[in-house]
Parts: C-alpha cells; sequence; structure tokens
C-alpha cells in the first residue's frame, strides 16, 4: 500500500456537502473520544465511480468556540502501524487524505497548531470505497497550570494545610490544599480564549485565621498561574489586654482604705475617752510624765508636745522669779547694814 497525498477539500465539495446536508451528522472528535468513525451511510459524500475502490477522510478543524484552526498536523497509520498520510489543516481548518484503501485506520493529532490549543486523543477512522468521510475534531484549550502558596502575612513563612476553591462565575473549577512544603499545584480547564476566575479560601493554616475575602485574577489557556494566600496568627490568650473590668479589685477597695491611715489621728468613738485624760494631767507632775513616755507608734509628732513650751516657759517664770527675790532679799541686808553703820559714827 502506497502514501496517499493530502488536499483541501475543493470549494465545490464543501458546498455540495452543506447543501445536502452531510456536515450535519458528521462525528465530533474529542479529547475523549476513541469510538471508531461509522461506516458510510446514504449521507456521506459520492466519489466518481472510476474511483469507487478507494475513499477518503474530510477533517475539519475547530475549538470549543467554533473558530477553525489552521496549522493542525495529522498522521494517518494504517492497521499495520505503518504512516499512510500527513498534512496539515489550512486557513479553513480543512485537511483531506484521499485515495485510500478502504480499511480502518488510526488518526493521530501531531500538533494543534495554536499554543492555546491542545491536541485530541487518537483514535480509529474507517474508510470505505467511494466516499470521503466528514471528520469535525474540536481541539479544547489548554489547561493553565495552577501554583497555590500559602504564607504567613509578617514573616513569609510558607503554610501547610490552607485549602483554597478556585471557580468562575457562580462554579467551584478547582480545590487545592497546600502540603508540608507549603503549595500546592493544579490544573486550570479553559472553555475559552480568556478566562476570569476567583479564589477563596475555606480553609486556614492550623493557628491562623481564614481570610475571608475572595480574591480575582485573569489567566490564559496554557499560561502559569502563581496564586498567593495570606494569612495571620490567631491571637494568643496571653496577648489580650489585663486591665479588663473583671480584672480589677474592686470589692477589696474599701476595705482597704482604713487600714492605710495611723489610728492615732482618727480615733473611734472607743478611743475619745483616753485622749483628754493624758492632756489634762496636773501641771506638776507634767515634766516627768511626758519626758518619760515615748510617744505611740505609728502617731505624728506633735501628740503630747505642744505643752512643752508652756511649761519651759513656766519654769522660765519662776526662776527669773526666784532670782529677783533673791536679790531683793540681798539688797535689803545690805542696806541695813548701811544705815547701822552711819550711826555708830
Amino acid at each position: 500500500m502506497r502514501i496517499r497525498s493530502a488536499r483541501t477539500l475543493p470549494a465545490a465539495v464543501a458546498v455540495a456537502a452543506a447543501v445536502t446536508g452531510s456536515l450535519s451528522w458528521a462525528p465530533t472528535a474529542s479529547a475523549q473520544s476513541t469510538e471508531p468513525t461509522p461506516s458510510s451511510s446514504s449521507s456521506s459524500t459520492p466519489r466518481n465511480a472510476g474511483e469507487a475502490e478507494t475513499g477518503g477522510v474530510a477533517i475539519l478543524k475547530k475549538d470549543p468556540g467554533g473558530d477553525v484552526l489552521a496549522g493542525a498536523s495529522f498522521t494517518l497509520l494504517d492497521s499495520a502501524g505503518k504512516e499512510a498520510a500527513n498534512g496539515k489543516t489550512d486557513a479553513q481548518g480543512q485537511l483531506v487524505f484521499n485515495d485510500l484503501t478502504p480499511g480502518v485506520y488510526r488518526l493521530k493529532e501531531v500538533t494543534s497548531g495554536s499554543p492555546l490549543h491542545d491536541t485530541v486523543d487518537d483514535r480509529d477512522v474507517i474508510v470505505t470505497p467511494g466516499v470521503d468521510m466528514p471528520l469535525t475534531i474540536v481541539d479544547p484549550f489548554k489547561d493553565a497550570s495552577v501554583l497555590l502558596k500559602a504564607k504567613d502575612d509578617k514573616t513569609g513563612k510558607l503554610l501547610p494545610g490552607s485549602t483554597v476553591n478556585i471557580g468562575s462565575g457562580e462554579k467551584t473549577i478547582l480545590t487545592l490544599t497546600t502540603g508540608s512544603d507549603g503549595t500546592a499545584s493544579g490544573k486550570l480547564p479553559f472553555n475559552s480564549r480568556n478566562g476570569d476566575f476567583w479564589v477563596k479560601q475555606v480553609k486556614a493554616p492550623e493557628g491562623y485565621e481564614i481570610y475571608k475575602p475572595s480574591k480575582t485574577f485573569k489567566a490564559q489557556p496554557g499560561d502559569p498561574v502563581t496564586v498567593t494566600t495570606t494569612n495571620a496568627k490567631i491571637p494568643l490568650p496571653t496577648e489580650k489586654p489585663t486591665d479588663t473590668p473583671t480584672d480589677q479589685p474592686t470589692p477589696d477597695t474599701p476595705t482597704d482604705k482604713p487600714s492605710d491611715r495611723p489610728t492615732p489621728d482618727r480615733p473611734g468613738k472607743d478611743e475619745e475617752a483616753p485622749e483628754p485624760s493624758t492632756v489634762g494631767a496636773p501641771a506638776s507632775d507634767e515634766t516627768a510624765p511626758i519626758a518619760a513616755t515615748p510617744a505611740p507608734a505609728g502617731s505624728l509628732a506633735h501628740t503630747g508636745a505642744d505643752a512643752t513650751p508652756w511649761l519651759i516657759g513656766g519654769a522660765g517664770l519662776l526662776i527669773v522669779a526666784g532670782g529677783g527675790a533673791l536679790f531683793a532679799t540681798r539688797r535689803r541686808r545690805t542696806d541695813s547694814s548701811t544705815d547701822d553703820g552711819s550711826v555708830e559714827s
């Protein structure tokens, strides 16, 4: 069996197929499809009578959004695993393998021809005589590679045990939990050329407060994306303020005030009787008890000492009076002696 060349589906054939509705039933290829192509039917594109001994495959290449993809490379392998044909889609996303011996072939997409799109899995196709079997293949968008990091908001230390949901709109697409190294990775699928996504933390690392707000980010198919969450530590009980109302010793305040003041300054009713007895002692005996009796412990310095200047003053007056009396007595004696002498002479 010789390798057949690939040719572009003529415009006239494409128009005829659109008119007859041959593309309306065309099997759709996808990354999950491994089913063999159905056998020919009355709606397949007929070939010329002279070419009835051979068949072909007409490929139309698209993406999930319906846009045609040019430059996608395909290889067709026969039942023995040998290459029977190869080629790339044109600007209209079309590629035709013709002049093929009827039988089962293996279709392999080598490249998608786009940095945003991935290739589909290999699949079997059945070539029937006299028919170019139409086949539509949809290349999915490439997944974005997501790297999740959880960090301490103060030190930047990577934290294990952070779980986040990543989604678009109202749908959660991916859930990741950081491991022992504080990171996690996953694949974020796309259904368009651009995507708006959100990330929300649903479980915080142990000992940390959960970060409640959602964050948003943009990404394209095939992009590497890094998502970082930061968490603050839960305050420890010892770090809370200690001047709370419950900690103040309010019940003990009234009982402590009287004990802080000396008792002799403000005596009670029972202590009023002894105090005047000390101050009103007889004047003749005041000097000895006042000098011999020490002030009570804790009392102020003026207690019992206010009478001392009066006593000293009184003693001084007595001394002066005694001195004056003695002087007067001596003078009278002197005067008497003088008078007696004068008479004798």
